[in-house]
């Protein structure tokens, strides 16, 4: 991964490199990146047996993931100096424990692949890179030649998916027994490649697989001391977890861990301190912070390094959403495209500042996704809302979590709208110059009802909305007419064709649509705003007067469209 790094030199002070991207521990200290210490994770890893963690995308999973094999890995005593000075030196019965372990670390983050085929290619990959690290076993005088067999085929990438499904537990008993130790596992963002596999319709078969990948690895495996695995989802047992009940789980609802992924705020007081920029607390929290990992408030860690490293660079810089771009907002994108009204009413009441309350499933299948009574469970595990309240029985309250992700739903949304607009603006404009009111008036409304409407509710705004919507015809706008301003005209291409003039209303209650609508019409009348000189030289004109409520409107048409 690319990353960017800043360093600081004022007068004898120094400041350290601002790590973005930074995935290996190794390469975080080393480099004197400024690294805010989670190895007390070490202490609670050590209690457990198996730790199963759920955290949004880019909270600091992978970092930690490295960070655990450094400390444990028998093969990384060289690297012990990297925990000089940490929290965790400090503890001497955690040290005991210190590269004392053959480690397999995997990462299934890149197995986004389209097909089973590809995903079974992928891994079989992840398995080789493993045996890459650690050839001593391949010719090990402590295996039977049955076993190095097996781990030559799998080296060599010529093994069966059977035997696939069952590698990690062969390399483990593998490094047990040359090791004389048992094997900690750490498999890190293991529900990517069940998510591509939803996706792309191979779903029942990666779940086939990885269920027998993991069981074999974390649960009839004699070999393990110790596991943990990371993701966004706790994906329910009935699908991946089948008889493991072996683990402890992390996830955002329970406070186990909450402290260690994503930064809390004295933490992020202290970087802001560091850098001199405690005077933008205050900014830094509004758009940041909101998540609640159990009950610890937490900041978004790859946005707030993101805007220190900006800020130092330039003090006028406003924030932005840096999480947008990398948290893979497909969920949301789809939930707008393709939820139905109620859903899209709901998110615009979460847009408005409005608290929603539902039930949350913390295990799901990504199957389960497009129900829509999941769909707020999704949402919450990956970071897209937090709870503000504890209702019991896995019911809480939701809201947005800060200004970034607002950012967000508004740019999907506004996305969303745009696409849409422009697939029907051409069945809308040939509607008005037929004169089908009723084709209008179901166009229209259904229009407005996709529309968001945390925009001003004023005249003006409904203005903007039809010239937008008219957009890429010849539109003129606000225009002097001979008796006054006409709101909206559309010019055809040619002499031939219909010129459309539409007078916009903002209507005060529901009640006064049809009224309001037909108010606009004898205006265009009153004002003679069809017999203006420029008009004169086009076949037909047609006057609409439109009346806006809300999400509403009502359109009347002149009764003689003709010159």
């Amino acid at each position: 991964m690319a990353y960017i790094s800043i360093i600081i030199i004022e007068g004898n002070g120094y400041m350290k490199l601002i790590p973005i991207g930074i995935e290996n521990f190794k390469e975080m200290i080393d480099k004197n990146y400024y690294y805010i210490d989670k190895t007390n994770l070490i202490i609670d890893f050590l209690n457990e047996q198996v730790i199963f963690c759920t955290r949004p995308r880019r909270f600091g999973k992978t970092l930690n993931m490295s960070m655990l094999y450094y400390f444990f890995s028998i093969k990384e005593k060289e690297n012990a100096y990297l925990f000089d000075h940490l929290n965790i030196s400090k503890n001497k019965e955690a040290l005991k424990h210190q590269n004392k372990y053959p480690t397999i670390l995997i990462s299934l983050k890149e197995m986004k692949s389209s097909s089973f085929k590809a995903q079974i290619i992928s891994f079989s990959n992840i398995i080789y890179e493993l045996l890459e690290k650690n050839l001593e076993i391949l010719s090990s005088a402590q295996l039977t030649d049955t076993t190095k067999k097996k781990l030559n085929s799998l080296h060599d990438e010529t093994t069966s998916i059977e035997d696939l499904k069952f590698s990690l537990r062969v390399i483990s008993n593998a490094l047990y027994t040359h090791y004389h130790q048992k094997v900690i596992v750490l498999i890190d963002e293991y529900d990517v490649p069940l998510q591509s596999a939803y996706q792309n319709n191979y779903y029942d078969e990666m779940v086939d697989f990885l269920r027998s990948v993991f069981s074999s690895a974390l649960k009839t495996n004699d070999a393990l001391e110790k596991g943990i695995m990371t993701g966004c989802l706790r994906i329910s047992k009935e699908s991946i977890f089948t008889g493991l009940n072996n683990f402890t789980s992390y996830s955002l609802l329970n406070n186990g861990g909450s402290e260690y992924f994503g930064f809390n705020e004295k933490e992020v007081k202290q970087l802001l301190e560091d850098y001199q920029l405690s005077s933008y607390m205050n900014e830094v929290k509004e758009w940041y912070d909101g998540y609640l990992f159990g009950n610890t408030e937490i900041y978004n860690p790859w946005s707030i390094l993101m805007y220190v490293k900006n800020k130092i660079q330039d003090q006028s810089f406003k924030p932005v959403s840096f999480w947008a771009n990398t948290s893979g907002n497909d969920l949301v994108v789809n939930y707008i495209q393709n939820g139905d009204r109620k859903l899209r009413q709901e998110f615009e009441s979460l847009m408005n500042g409005h608290a929603l309350t539902k039930y949350i499933r913390p295990e799901l299948t990504y199957r389960e996704m497009d129900n829509i009574n999941n769909i707020y469970s999704f949402l919450l595990l990956t970071g897209y809302l937090r709870v503000i309240e504890d209702l019991g029985e896995n019911k809480y309250r939701l809201v947005i979590p800060n200004k970034e992700v607002y950012e967000i739903y508004k740019q999907t949304f506004m996305a969303y709208f745009e696409d849409y607009t422009t697939s029907r603006k051409n069945e809308l404009y040939q509607e008005l110059i037929q004169g089908d009111t009723k084709k209008v008036n179901l166009l229209l409304n259904d229009i407005l009802l996709r529309s968001i409407s945390y925009f001003d509710n004023q005249e003006s705004f409904y203005h903007g909305f039809l010239v937008g919507l008219l957009n890429g015809y010849e539109v003129m706008s606000n225009k002097e007419a001979e008796h006054g301003r006409f709101d909206v005209c559309v010019l055809p291409d040619s002499i031939l064709g219909t010129v459309v003039l539409i007078e916009c209303k903002h209507s005060i209650s529901e009640d006064d649509l049809i009224d309001d609508a037909r108010e606009g019409v004898q205006q265009i009348i009153d004002q003679k705003y069809l017999e203006e000189r420029r008009f004169k030289k086009y076949e037909n004109v047609v006057g609409y007067g439109i009346s806006f409520y809300k999400k509403q409107c009502y359109v009347v048409k002149m009764n003689n469209n003709s010159k």
